[in-house]
């Protein structure tokens, strides 16, 4: 792990490194930027000489099969044509990249995923085994998500906040998210005197302001917005990670020599447990809690069933749920010891009165400290 990171050069020296490229980066009119890949995987070839091993997370899957299945709205006009075209596409995103890295020496191997994959704690740790092994074979794990299955339901929505948590189960020590501008402005960049943040201590409501949700492009599903976002689930993991201009050649490279781009430094090391729940993005329901709750749970208490206010939503025991303060402010979020019917029938009452209301003997919690994290 690095120690200590005060620019963007010191994630040369990140053990493990997870490279996000976006569909506009990689995809021109349909046809795959096939001069820009190439340099590319320049970049990644040295990395790996230099002993870092690299995961890549990568789109275009949708926006190659759209063009060839010639699909309106680049296979974004439904969650039909979605599906089709990353169907028709992921073969060709796979054969890039393998060629890309073949060129090198470097083998790429393909990981399809969807949230879920990464939401379930059994079949995280089944991933993160993949990886592992993947890595420690010298190969280069080309990841997206797997589009033709994913409904809205279950999907990420955009290969940002996949980075973050492939970088959780990968045990990356730094993220780098290529996108079409230098990095974290304070402001549009497209506006007189916009200032590029070279590093940020925390992703805060102040700065999730400067972002734009838009994609300039129109190719991809996210845009700042869904950066900081992914900075968040990185930072709270411990992980380091930067937004870097992609649109030159060899855009790593150039990143690492010249130090331009926006580096989010790792707030806390949780376990990886905390982690994972942490970085969790499809909670069932929302608990409210009293403000004597919310300092309890900043200490680092158990979430009891006095200090519920409220209950939103339906889950069943173990489901993740968020917890919120009476404002609204998430607090934290965990795996809950009841379902949202027994948590409706206990909120606000003390442990002595619980069995009563629910006709069995309660637990210690509502949510136990273990299967809980600060958000």
């Amino acid at each position: 792990m690095v120690a200590v990171l005060n620019s963007l050069g010191d994630l040369a020296r990140a053990r493990r490194l997870i490279v996000k490229v976006g569909s506009s980066l990689l995809v021109e009119r349909g046809e795959a930027r096939v001069a820009w890949l190439a340099s590319l995987a320049r970049d990644i070839a040295a990395r790996r000489e230099a002993g870092q091993r690299v995961v890549v997370v990568s789109s275009g899957a949708i926006a190659l099969g759209a063009a060839r299945l010639k699909l309106a709205r680049g296979g974004r006009g439904s969650l039909a044509d979605a599906q089709a075209a990353a169907s028709v596409g992921q073969i060709a995103l796979a054969g890039l990249w393998s060629q890309a890295l073949g060129a090198h020496g470097v083998v790429a191997a393909q990981m399809l995923l969807t949230l879920e994959d990464l939401e379930d704690r059994r079949r995280y740790l089944n991933a993160s085994a993949t990886f592992e092994r993947l890595l420690e074979a010298g190969a280069v794990p080309v990841v997206n998500e797997n589009d033709s299955v994913a409904t809205e339901e279950i999907r990420f929505g955009d290969n940002d906040r996949l980075a973050a948590r492939v970088a959780q189960a990968a045990g990356a020590d730094a993220v780098m998210l290529l996108s079409d501008v230098d990095g974290l402005y304070d402001r549009d960049p497209r506006e007189p005197g916009a200032a590029l943040v070279s590093r940020v201590e925390g992703v805060d409501d102040t700065i999730m302001a400067m972002a734009s949700s838009a994609s300039s492009s129109g190719l991809g599903s996210g845009g700042m917005t869904s950066k900081l976002q992914a900075a968040r689930i990185a930072e709270r993991a411990g992980i380091a990670l930067a937004i870097i201009n992609g649109t030159h050649e060899s855009p790593i490279a150039r990143a690492l020599a010249s130090g331009t781009g926006t580096l989010f430094a790792p707030r806390r090391g949780s376990s990886a447990r905390q982690a994972w729940l942490g970085g969790r993005l499809s909670p069932k329901g929302v608990l409210t809690v009293d403000e004597g709750c919310a300092r309890a749970l900043e200490t680092g208490a158990s979430l009891l069933a006095a200090g519920v206010t409220d209950v939103a939503g339906e889950f069943a025991r173990g489901d993740l749920v968020t917890v919120v303060g009476g404002t609204g402010d998430r607090v934290a979020q965990g795996l809950c010891e009841y379902s949202a019917a027994d948590c409706r029938a206990i909120m606000g009452a003390r442990q002595d009165a619980q069995g009563q209301k629910l006709g069995y003997a309660p637990r210690a919690a509502v949510i136990h400290r273990d299967h809980l994290v600060l958000l």
